[in-house]
């Protein structure tokens, strides 16, 4: 599953597609990808999203 970050209040969430509207904040978004695709990545600390984003 794809962790998703909305651009407007930094919420997480995991799902295969972003929502049209952010659960946290109630407004349509842009989602970012922020899963963990490189090496240097630790999924085991991160739960699977990658911190840098």
């Amino acid at each position: 599953m794809t962790s998703w970050k909305c651009s407007n209040c930094g919420y997480t969430l995991e799902a295969d597609a972003p929502p049209e509207q952010c659960p946290s904040c109630g407004e349509r978004c842009d989602f970012i990808d922020v899963s963990c695709y490189i090496p240097e990545c630790d999924t085991t600390t991160s739960g699977g999203v990658d911190e840098r984003l």
